[in-house]
């Protein structure tokens, strides 16, 4: 037992929590860090949604494995919503966020924290066990003392 006490296994299981935490998050990190590189990239052709008045014709839904390898606008992240724009009579595709999506990504947090929340509530009443021991010891040996 080292001048910190019986605190080193305690510190492996911290350190695992807390790395366990930080590769739950990087998937979000990674994500967040696209989005900045994609929009720090020049894009060679306007789309005519950037310019004109459009209209949604198809709802946003996920992408099939061909449309992720054919629709450029699949690749950011994964859903795509077909629009026609009212001037040009065009039809395109337009990279969206579904609300599904979106849902389960807050969820996912929403679960994490609470785990974190629950180890750290452990320790914090594992750790007040120990002092209240160490602080009744104190007093049975003042008490044995004199």
């Amino acid at each position: 037992m080292g001048p910190r006490g019986p605190a080193g296994p305690r510190c492996c299981v911290l350190y695992a929590v807390l790395g366990a935490l930080v590769c739950g998050l990087r998937p979000a990190v990674a994500m967040v860090a696209s989005d900045e590189k994609r929009s720090a990239s020049p894009v060679v052709a306007t789309q005519c949604w950037q310019v004109e008045d459009f209209v949604v014709a198809q709802e946003c839904t996920r992408c099939s494995s061909f449309q992720t390898k054919t629709i450029l606008a699949c690749s950011p992240t994964g859903f795509i919503e077909k629009i026609n724009c009212a001037t040009s009579k065009k039809d395109e595709f337009k990279s969206c966020r579904s609300a599904v999506m979106e849902a389960h990504v807050f969820w996912r947090f929403v679960g994490t924290m609470m785990c974190v929340a629950a180890v750290f509530a452990v320790l914090v009443v594992c750790r007040q066990r120990v002092l209240d021991r160490k602080a009744l010891e104190k007093v049975r040996k003042q008490i044995e003392s004199i």
